[in-house]
């Protein structure tokens, strides 16, 4: 028996998907409106949802992830009648189980609820016999959770990984991760930064050279590749590596066979590849930057890391562990409640690599105090927290006579201006195509998935 939860605002649509489940043994509950549904499972988790997309409150498509992050969180099936390509990719980009148009049979929606039941158990039974190494790994946040359990089910396997996400997120700790929970563990995990590979030896740190093979080459060189048999090959910033090598390491992925620089004789290497990029690579595939093929070839499994201002909860726990990390010799330093407010206002661009640069900075310049105070700030997160607070004092200036003299010397952060003026590009752009999205890409000049990120970014539904 399975706890499911209907939300549509079709009255007999949920009394019929209720009497049918419930004949099935299942226990049903449904809701009109999306915020009663959401708090709802808060407090009483079930299984499954079914989802509908037009609701009174609110669009489905759009409070997927809210109910992903529910924790533990359910799995998702979009029931509509309003069915669209660019919907259905939507809702399986944000986490969505199955998308079922209506008008649907009762037998194609019980078949979507068996095979989403049947993964949950076999989910389940993985999550008992498999327990992750995640030593280096802080957080307990849903969306930390959630790469957690995506990069357990790659560990089981061997089949390529491409880890993505902004500077600073992780990418290299997941990579060692997963080579750690896997059976190659105990063999090489080698790390290659593509960003710092010269042009003209980039082929020789790869492949290696034989001996003769150029001026200076008077012994045989291994690369990196040849190194990594039996073991882990990780390309950092894999975005970065020179087109006409992309050429050359598609053909060692497909054959695990290469040549070194100067060599006749194919060498095997038996290698498990994890990638990882914080470019947008589909983008640069449009552009010519980067080989379509071996993006598919790299792409057999995804893990996009959340940047830390997305991490429900964990800027606390991450900023605790790095200070006990870093006071291991001495009296850990106390964070009083300004200065946790301040790292909670910032936006953390550099996200992990930032805040723990940060904290060393700031526990430097503490000394002998025992308390981390906001002064011990770098001066641009204090100016970042002093502008959000002079923002927030002329929005409630509207409730007096002084507001024009409040206007007369405030200016915005340039980064609430931007974000500002792109929403309402992208309603413009909405109103104007009439929600056609090939017609948004071409007009804006940005790609189908960027295009969604933003709408869903700026709750902007395509069809306003």
């Amino acid at each position: 028996m399975a706890s499911i939860y209907i939300i549509d605002d079709d009255a007999s649509i949920c009394q019929t998907i209720q009497m049918v489940l419930e004949r099935n043994g299942h226990q049903v509950s449904a809701s009109y409106y999306l915020s009663d549904a959401i708090e709802h499972i808060r407090h009483n988790p079930v299984d499954v949802v079914f989802l509908d997309v037009r609701l009174p409150d609110g669009n489905g498509l759009y409070a997927i992830t809210e109910f992903r992050n529910i924790n533990p969180p359910p799995d998702i099936i979009i029931i509509t009648g309003e069915g669209d390509p660019d919907g259905a990719e939507l809702a399986i980009r944000s986490g969505a189980w199955d998308y079922i148009e209506k008008p649907f049979s009762l037998e194609e929606l019980s078949l979507s609820l068996s095979r989403v039941l049947d993964y949950r158990k076999e989910k389940l039974k993985h999550k008992q016999s498999h327990v992750f190494k995640r030593d280096h790994i802080i957080g307990n946040s849903p969306e930390i959770k959630q790469c957690i359990e995506t990069a357990s089910h790659a560990a089981l396997s061997d089949v390529n990984v491409i880890i993505t996400g902004e500077t600073g997120t992780g990418k290299e700790l997941f990579a060692k991760a997963i080579h750690d929970n896997s059976s190659r563990s105990n063999n090489p995990f080698i790390v290659v930064d593509c960003a710092s590979l010269p042009d003209t030896l980039v082929e020789n740190i790869l492949f290696g050279h034989e001996k003769g093979a150029f001026t200076g080459a008077d012994k045989r060189h291994q690369g990196l590749i040849q190194l990594a048999h039996q073991g882990t090959l990780f390309l950092d910033e894999v975005g970065e590596l020179p087109l006409p090598v992309q050429k050359s390491f598609l053909r060692v992925l497909q054959e695990r066979k290469f040549r070194m620089v100067g060599g006749t004789k194919e060498i095997e290497s038996n290698f498990r590849l994890i990638a990882a990029t914080n470019r947008h690579l589909d983008d640069m595939c449009t552009e010519g930057q980067f080989r379509s093929d071996l993006l598919f070839r790299i792409r057999s499994f995804v893990i996009d890391l959340p940047p830390l201002r997305h991490r429900t909860g964990d800027m606390l726990v991450v900023a605790s562990h790095i200070i006990s990390t870093l006071c291991k010799q001495t009296k850990p330093k106390e964070l009083s409640s300004e200065f946790v407010q301040a790292l909670d206002a910032y936006d953390w661009p550099g996200n992990i690599r930032e805040l723990m640069n940060t904290i060393e900075r700031a526990i430097s310049l503490c000394g002998n105090q025992p308390m981390l105070l906001p002064i011990h700030l770098p001066a641009n997160i204090r100016v970042n927290i002093a502008r959000a607070s002079l923002g927030k004092q002329v929005g409630d200036s509207h409730k007096t006579d002084n507001l024009d003299q409040a206007l007369e010397y405030y200016i915005p952060p340039l980064k609430s201006v931007i974000a500002d003026t792109e929403k309402n590009y992208l309603i413009n752009l909405v109103q104007y195509t009439e929600g056609n999205i090939s017609d948004m890409c071409k007009i804006s000049g940005l790609s189908r998935s960027r295009v969604y990120e933003r709408l869903k970014k700026y709750q902007i539904s395509k069809n306003e």
